[in-house]
């Protein structure tokens, strides 16, 4: 298959790219390196990717800003943060890619386990990541050519610990490599409409 990973540079993309490209051709899209370069909150950005990309079987997408911060404080331009990049970058990545997706093609985001087991300071995380998974079981039951849409909803990652531990005391970190068997599930499956949580 012929799959663009988005944000394929960072920790959870390049355990993606490492597990998928053992199969198939792997194009890596990224802000500022990859093969190709996006910027997901720009539409006339995801064309040119799929202009530059041709045809393709699946779109796995590992990327998009969100912010933290303690809730009363939170600006809406803060909460749009998230809104332009995770929640309506992944959304147009589909919404732009249906005709370059070959039949039988896939689709998965990537949410998080702050959409049903939040943390103090991520209020906007949780409501973004809820609204993905909303988001792809919508979708699912109206995609075309019988494309699949699923999303992958990992808990906070080992290799992230050093950053994050501080915000997600007793959770069980995952490490990325595992995170990646779930893309694969959905890429390589047949389940459509699917939350998978890697926790």
């Amino acid at each position: 298959m012929k799959i663009i990973v988005v944000g394929g540079t960072g920790t959870i993309g390049k355990a993606v790219v490492k597990e998928l490209s053992q199969r198939h051709e792997i194009i890596v899209a990224a802000y500022q390196h990859g093969d190709i370069q996006v910027d997901i909150t720009d539409i006339k950005s995801i064309e040119k990717m799929y202009d530059t990309t041709g045809k393709i079987d699946a779109v796995i997408a590992t990327t998009g800003k969100v912010h933290f911060g303690e809730f009363l404080q939170i600006t809406p331009e803060q909460h749009q943060i998230g809104l332009n990049s995770k929640l309506m970058g992944q959304v147009n990545l589909v919404s732009c890619g249906i005709n370059a997706m070959n039949d039988n093609g896939s689709f998965t985001l990537t949410s998080g386990i702050l959409s049903h087991d939040p943390i103090r300071y991520g209020t906007s995380a949780s409501m973004v990541n809820a609204a993905i998974n909303g988001f792809v079981i919508g979708a699912a039951i109206e995609l075309p050519r019988n494309i699949r849409i699923n999303v992958v909803s990992p808990s906070v990652l080992a290799e992230s610990m050093h950053q994050y531990g501080e915000y997600f005391h007793g959770f069980l970190p995952v490490r990325a490599a595992n995170v990646a068997l779930a893309f694969s599930k959905s890429v390589e499956g047949l389940q459509t409409g699917q939350i998978y949580d890697v926790n």
